[in-house]
């Protein structure tokens, strides 16, 4: 009931914030009756094919980068449980575009809120075997309620940074129960793993897995995707292709500014711009034009080549879903969320994977072991400021070999860490195995073990 409450007052404060984003942005639009009142019975059977008394595989992640994760994860379930339904939850808009482009609409919904009569009625309807959440979605609800059910409840690339570690054990009135209510948690590294242990959970449930972001990394450019983006925006053997991706205000201005500054001396420099959130596509566009320049936006010609990508035309990629094809259309790359703002970076191994040069900046906090890996093995840069950003595009340009062997110790450090997929796979068959093994419990017994309140049997 506490939890329920102080929702209720997180929701009300944010609500003016929420109305102005779906009014201006088109933001928060769909969604709301699974968020705020779960999953109903029909809408559960259409996600479990009809199959509603025999249970499914829960997978819950939160936008794109978790959505891309679960690809290699979920095709390989599928194959080796035909007949165990798997549905994914997100969410955000955008994640949920793409998990429904990746794992199609039938097994795709927006995740309830931890309201419990929300999560109940959620994991009345799904009765899933096992919960499996995506690097760090702790909801005391979701979690709590999901283990009285009998369902097991697993993290997977795990990711707890002191910082977050320090806020949780503040709390730890509050935290306490719910770490030590998971299973199993599969970790990206040891310290995600000590601070799950300093947080709750128990010793012998905490794992190390390694990160699936490497396994996830591309590998190659000569694919379709790559390929057929490339011909899209008309690049050239002579251009120097400088993806600045997954950006947030701020930015783009200074990644304009430097192109612009480097043009006169080096005109093979091209740009490609990728914003993060879809409601900054056009003031991007506006900032590109007030700098003189053509915006030339992917949406507006998705389907026909642009034959001549003059020095003039900056290419801005306002579509969902597309990043990681379009960092390996350039050869220098620089995450964004790590200059501006206080988002703490992005996914730096992408670009890596394709052996690009890369750089990001001083803010990589979420990404700290990977950016940390990247910057010892010399196979990414640092920049501090725009000043240091500009002389690594400079540095680029003016020794393309330099470059080159940025991108090498890249891919070689990424081939040296990959293997976390398969040791999460083994996990989470060990759960489902386990699960396997004990009878779930009626929904009457649910009723008694009180997991479902009134309104929950009601809905």
């Amino acid at each position: 009931m506490l939890a329920n409450l102080l929702y209720l007052v997180a929701l009300t404060a944010v609500a003016p914030l929420i109305l102005y984003r779906r009014i201006k942005h088109q933001r928060y639009r769909r969604g709301w009756r699974q968020k705020l009142f779960g999953v109903s019975a029909d809408h559960a059977a259409r996600l479990l094919g009809g199959a509603t008394e025999s249970g499914c595989l829960w997978l819950h992640a939160v936008s794109v980068g978790e959505v891309n994760l679960l690809g290699g994860i979920v095709s390989r379930l599928e194959q080796q449980h035909p007949d165990l339904p798997i549905v994914i939850s997100v969410g955000t808009d955008s994640g949920y575009d793409l998990a429904v482009q990746r794992f199609g609409q039938n097994r795709v919904f927006f995740g309830p809120l931890d309201f419990s009569w929300a999560v109940g009625r959620t994991i009345r309807h799904l009765r899933p075997q096992l919960l499996v959440l995506a690097e760090l979605e702790l909801w005391p609800n979701l979690i709590r309620q999901s283990a009285r059910s009998g369902a097991g409840v697993m993290v997977i690339n795990g990711r707890l940074s002191d910082r977050s570690a320090s806020g949780y054990r503040r709390f730890r009135f509050l935290t306490h129960a719910i770490f030590q209510s998971l299973h199993r948690v599969e970790c990206q590294d040891e310290t995600s793993a000590n601070n799950f242990r300093r947080c709750g959970t128990p010793e012998n449930r905490v794992h190390v897995s390694g990160s699936l972001k490497f396994d996830d990394a591309p590998e190659r450019r000569d694919t379709v995707d790559v390929q057929s983006r490339s011909h899209w925006a008309g690049v050239d053997p002579w251009h120097q292709v400088w993806v600045v991706g997954s950006t947030q205000e701020g930015e783009e201005a200074m990644a304009l500014r430097i192109y612009q500054r480097l043009l006169p001396v080096h005109p093979e420099l091209r740009l490609i711009l990728v914003p993060r959130h879809r409601e900054r596509f056009s003031p991007v566009a506006e900032l590109i034009r007030q700098q003189g320049l053509t915006a030339f936006r992917r949406s507006d010609g998705i389907s026909e080549r642009h034959r001549e990508w003059t020095a003039d035309q900056v290419i801005l990629i306002d579509t969902i879903g597309e990043l990681r094809h379009w960092w390996g259309v350039g050869q220098i790359a620089t995450v964004g969320g790590s200059f501006c703002g206080d988002r703490g970076g992005q996914n730096m191994l992408e670009p890596a994977g394709y052996g690009s040069a890369v750089s990001f900046g001083p803010d990589t906090r979420n990404f700290a072991e990977i950016a940390n890996r990247l910057l010892d093995a010399d196979a990414a840069v640092r920049a501090e400021d725009e000043s240091e950003l500009q002389r690594f595009v400079e540095r680029c340009l003016q020794d393309p070999p330099a470059a080159d062997a940025l991108g090498r110790a890249a891919q070689q450090l990424i081939c040296r860490h990959r293997g976390a997929t398969k040791r999460t796979l083994d996990s989470i068959e060990s759960m489902l195995a386990q699960q396997a093994e004990h009878v779930r419990p009626s929904e009457t017994d649910l009723k008694i073990r009180g997991s479902l309140g009134p309104e929950q049997r009601a809905a």
